[in-house]
């Protein structure tokens, strides 16, 4: 006959499971640890050696606001372990300070120059946002027609679907949600040819119930432009906005075009944390998202961007007002977003200030924040050649520094 074991040998015995199960985790958590901590080798050990270019000397007026930009964007770099990072700063119509620092190729050690092409991404909705603007003006759009007016190819809803609400991200329009939406591989050379991916879903919410970003909804923007300027939509921005602002190195982001000044692309190898050092981006072709994201720029040209619609330059005062006036919900909730811009009000030099901005971190290989403080006449434009860098503290210390030095 077999014995029973007493219960003490039972509780003995799990104790025993328990404890090598213990010793398993920490051995794992101590490796992993040991692996991360050799991912994440500094790209730039000291910040002082991290290498810089501008192509012109900051006027002298500003040296002090551009020291200390200088320092903010070395940090900046050096504790999020990017690649590169290119800086530009404009002050009452003028830049006044443009600098690229670090690496545009790590393999290459190319360094950063003003003029060197960086992925726009998501941000690139404020520059067709000003398309969708000068059209307006012209009485060639509505923004309260449903969108088929201009995209009769879009299909009707559960609901009326607007160019306002596309605009504002109220739309119900959904966003991209898995890799072949995020990683795009084909060539579209009118905007209205990147719909087929999405046109046939159904909207997510009823419009203006509630508010979710969208970058599918802007690429009907983008077909809405292209309908109402019967011009193919990369035309019309290049002649309408680009050309007339001298914004020389804004351009379609394409892998298909040989692209001089281009900075390599990088992706964060870990957990989207750009701590642990980059890898090459898989190439993807992102001409499909047109107004959405599909633009090559330069702070610079953001910069002269921004400066020209803050100073009514390229739109009427009132179309911009309009433009960058947050978006009201049906529950009467307003929020932080207008037509193409996020909307807030920041504490500048200690005075509240309106801001108009929009940022990009998650398009792959690149990261922009770009800010307009129209009342103040600063324009700030951070960019970088990896995703998920997080490039707003960053932007705004540099505003800072400008805005106390203006005003003293």
């Amino acid at each position: 006959m077999g014995t029973e074991e007493e219960p003490g040998s039972w509780a003995q015995k799990g104790l025993t499971l328990i404890g090598s199960a213990v010793v398993v985790v920490f051995a794992a958590g101590v490796a992993l640890y040991a692996f991360l901590t050799s991912m994440a080798m500094p790209l730039h050990p000291n910040p002082a050696d991290v290498p810089s270019v501008r192509h012109a000397a900051p006027l002298q007026e500003w040296a002090t606001a551009v020291e200390q930009g200088r320092q903010l964007a070395r940090a900046g770099l050096v504790q999020q372990n990017l690649p590169g990072l290119s800086v530009a700063v404009g002050v009452g119509g003028d830049i006044v300070w443009a600098e690229g620092f670090g690496w545009a190729d790590l393999e290459k050690r190319v360094p950063v120059a003003p003029d060197m092409r960086f992925r726009v991404g998501h941000a690139s909705k404020a520059l067709t946002s000003a398309a969708v603007g000068l059209l307006l003006e012209k009485g060639l759009l509505d923004l309260d027609d449903e969108i088929q007016t201009y995209v009769p190819a879009f299909p009707e809803k559960q609901w009326p679907v607007t160019l306002r609400q596309l605009m504002g991200h109220v739309a119900g329009v959904r966003h991209y949600d898995n890799e072949e939406d995020y990683m795009p591989s084909a060539h579209c050379q009118r905007a209205s040819e990147g719909l087929p991916r999405f046109a046939e879903d159904p909207l997510r919410f009823q419009p203006e119930t509630q508010s979710a970003y969208s970058t599918f909804g802007w690429i009907l923007v983008s077909a809405a432009v292209e309908a109402a300027a019967n011009q193919p939509f990369f035309t019309f921005m290049r002649t309408r906005i680009f050309q007339p602002l001298n914004m020389r190195d804004t351009t379609t982001d394409s892998v298909t075009d040989n692209m001089p000044n281009r900075a390599t692309f990088y992706y964060p190898r870990l957990s989207g944390d750009p701590a642990y050092g980059p890898e090459l981006a898989t190439s993807v072709d992102y001409s499909c998202f047109a107004g959405a994201g599909a633009f090559l720029s330069t702070p610079s040209d953001l910069v002269r961007f921004g400066m020209a619609v803050s100073s009514g330059t390229l739109l009427q005062p009132a179309t911009v007002s309009m433009l960058q006036t947050p978006q009201q919900l049906l529950s009467g909730a307003r929020t932080e977003y207008g037509l193409g811009w996020t909307v807030e009000t920041f504490p500048l030099a200690g005075e509240p200030t309106r801001l108009a901005s929009h940022a990009s971190r998650t398009l792959l290989g690149g990261s922009t924040s770009f800010m307009a403080f129209p009342e103040r006449g600063i324009v700030v434009a951070v960019m970088s050649n990896t995703s998920f860098a997080a490039l707003r503290a960053t932007a705004l210390n540099i505003a800072q520094a400008f805005a106390e030095q203006k005003r003293n």
